[in-house]
């Protein structure tokens, strides 16, 4: 993955960015203290930019094939950089968490953008369960959809609660729910009820329940929902000929 990610900056950025990245890189590998690691976490501002990644058919393949499901394809020069850095911390456990950690609670909004967006890379994955849950809290949608957006992380570690929680956060974030890996995969009786209750919430104060919703129900229609996709435009309309009998259409 290191290779992988110095590759996609390699073509990307400028000579003065990589020999600063490099030189960072080398210190945190051969240092013993963690300062220099998150001065330079800080400091790549400087050196890289927020544009995005864009990455071509084959880097999509090749970072699928490293890691299944991840897609940096709506990551930035910015993160990318952070995340090459971080994946060179030494990995001894007790010393990786309590910098990870440090950076968590004390980074930036874009700092910990990359810190989450980078959660599949990262070791000691079950260990870092409760930040991901915790991080799901916040309002701030950069970082949000850091964790919910284009991310292997939720769905294969996720308990169903928080899962659904995740889901239903993302709906009333107004996000683009088809952006949540697994998300068909994972669909459960208790995620298609609170689909719908949320949709009841929506109707009593006047409002309109995005169509993406009734994705997560169709496993489950019961005559409640049935009434529920009834009373919601586009969602059902016939199929076929006029002969044949009225199919459900899913937006």
């Amino acid at each position: 993955m290191k290779c992988f990610l110095r590759k996609i900056l390699e073509n990307r950025v400028e000579e003065k960015s990589r020999s600063w990245l490099d030189q960072k890189v080398n210190q945190t590998e051969n240092t013993s203290s963690n300062s220099t690691f998150f001065l330079a976490f800080s400091q790549a501002s400087r050196f890289f930019n927020k544009e995005k990644l864009g990455l071509s058919k084959q880097e999509k393949e090749q970072a699928d094939q490293l890691v299944p499901g991840f897609d940096p394809d709506h990551w930035n020069l910015l993160q990318t950089a952070r995340t090459y850095l971080l994946l060179h911390f030494p990995q001894e456990k007790e010393r990786w968490f309590a910098a990870i950690n440090q950076l968590f609670e004390t980074g930036d909004m874009y700092e910990q953008q990359a810190l989450y967006a980078a959660l599949p890379l990262m070791p000691f994955p079950e260990d870092l369960l409760p930040r991901a849950i915790d991080g799901c809290r916040t309002n701030m949608t950069l970082i949000f959809d850091a964790i919910a957006l284009n991310n292997p992380f939720p769905a294969n570690y996720f308990p169903e609660a928080n899962w659904n929680q995740l889901v239903l956060k993302s709906i009333f974030m107004q996000r683009p729910l088809y952006r949540i890996q697994k998300l068909d995969e994972r669909r459960n009786p208790a995620l298609a009820s609170i689909a719908s209750d949320f949709a009841h919430e929506r109707w009593a104060a006047g409002r309109e329940v995005m169509p993406e919703l009734w994705r997560l129900v169709a496993p489950f229609i019961n005559e409640t929902i049935m009434a529920d996709l009834k009373k919601s435009p586009g969602i059902l309309r016939p199929t076929g000929s006029r002969s044949r009998s009225v199919g459900l259409v899913w937006l």
